[in-house]
């Protein structure tokens, strides 16, 4: 599970890269929001601000939403499938990584080591509550169905600088019992792995 969730995490830090030639067939932007907001709750799809990609694998956003959730639709010069939403407090955190890499610097732990720097100096903010991320992994999106069937949900909590020890969760993965990744620094995050 381990490996799964590191292999999310990194695509997930990929997915906004877009450094790579376009694909032909870049979906349209109506199934990209469409397939985007599908790790959501209901209740706040209608709403989430959807970042997609345009000619050139360019980011950009293909909607501006009034609710809490920025939502990236899946990179189509991947492969693999894959979509997240995140709380739109974590914008600053994600967006800052989206530029590191945009500016060469692709390993996680340069990005993460950069990113930790700038939460620790004040520069870069950090929510003061949980924030929550959800994603599907896998798959394909069916646009008729509107479903990606196949796809492996993951729902993670950020608690920036959370430890073992104030959570009571374990930093070891083990079956489908939550535990915490990253305890102790900015980016701790419970993991939590659903089943559909």
């Amino acid at each position: 599970m381990r490996i799964f969730v590191l292999a999310t995490l990194g695509i997930l830090a990929s997915t906004a890269s877009a450094q790579t030639q376009a694909s032909a067939a870049t979906p349209s932007a109506e199934q990209q929001i469409a397939s985007a907001v599908l790790p959501l709750p209901t209740e706040f799809r209608a709403s989430a601000t959807v970042l997609g990609y345009a000619a050139g694998a360019k980011l950009t956003t293909l909607r501006r939403g009034t609710g809490p959730f920025v939502c990236l639709a899946s990179d189509p010069t991947l492969d693999r499938f894959h979509v997240a939403c995140y709380h739109r407090s974590l914008e600053p955190f994600m967006a800052r990584g989206r530029a590191l890499r945009a500016a060469g610097i692709t390993q996680l732990e340069k990005v993460d080591s950069a990113r930790f720097a700038e939460v620790k100096s004040g520069a870069l903010k950090m929510p003061a509550h949980p924030a929550a991320l959800y994603s599907l992994t896998g798959g394909r999106f069916d646009a008729a169905t509107g479903t990606v069937p196949g796809a492996r949900p993951l729902v993670v909590i950020y608690v920036p600088n959370a430890t073992t020890e104030s959570t009571g969760l374990s930093a070891s993965p083990s079956g489908s019992t939550p535990w915490i990744m990253f305890p102790g620094t900015p980016k701790a995050h419970i993991m939590v792995t659903p089943s559909m």
